[in-house]
């Protein structure tokens, strides 16, 4: 395998953005909305560059201050998206999905990195920063998806259990078809990016597992802590509606 990885110049990268622009196209043809497909784009764009110096600049930092920060955003920022799904009930919750993000990530990275990896320093922000972002990220649409359907299945006057049964089955429904999907309908980024540098497909593939069980579980514990924790706000509610 080779060990080195093929550097993309400015003018090659150029040329992916050949059939973005015809899509772009077909929306604006269509009239269906090509200035918020535009605006994702160009938000990714700047947001990617940004990131790659950000990251540049931690790797070579090597501070364990510096990744604690990281780790801090990361879950703060990831538990107020997670409940754009209930915009009207968002601040009584945030709390909630705070600590369930936090716990319930936190434990499965914390074996991943020290248990699985036993990274040496224990915050090597190579490995920290990126499966950091991935569990957390993982854990705020689990909790985003089983946030929603709480909502509507109480709307529906189902009772607590019955709802919180529902919402924790949608929201592993990806989890559970990625894990289906990996290796048979598709390769994972981590593992193909791995691939890609040159590393063996036998240890991208060990690798590809941690991950996907550090998604699962991540996903599954934010969820049910979630879920549990708001149960008093969530039959508040439900008795407001009624």
């Amino acid at each position: 395998m080779s060990d080195t990885v093929q550097t993309i110049s400015l003018l090659n990268l150029v040329l992916v953005f050949i059939p973005v622009f015809v899509v772009v196209g077909i929306l604006w043809r269509w009239s269906l909305a090509p200035g918020s497909a535009a605006y994702a784009l160009g938000r990714m764009l700047v947001q990617l560059l940004l990131i790659g110096y950000f990251l540049m600049y931690i790797f070579e930092a090597e501070n364990s201050l510096i990744v604690i920060a990281v780790l801090v955003v990361m879950v703060t920022v990831s538990s107020w998206i997670a409940l754009g799904t209930v915009k009207t009930r968002r601040t009584t919750l945030y709390r909630q999905a705070l600590v369930a993000i936090l716990v319930g990530g936190g434990i499965v990275l914390f074996i991943v990195t020290q248990g699985v990896l036993q990274l040496d320093p224990w915050y090597l922000p190579q490995y920290m920063v990126p499966l950091a972002g991935m569990v957390f990220a993982n854990s705020m649409n689990a909790v985003s998806l089983a946030a929603e359907r709480m909502n509507a299945e109480l709307a529906r006057q189902m009772n607590f259990h019955q709802a919180r049964n529902i919402a924790m089955h949608a929201a592993m429904i990806p989890i559970i078809n990625s894990m289906l999907a990996v290796g048979l309908v598709s390769l994972p980024g981590m593992m193909t990016g791995q691939i890609l540098s040159g590393i063996s497909p036998l240890v991208a593939a060990r690798y590809q597992i941690m991950v996907m069980c550090m998604i699962f579980a991540g996903g599954g514990l934010s969820t049910a802590l979630f879920l549990e924790m708001s149960r008093k706000q969530f039959t508040m509610f439900m008795e407001k509606d009624t």
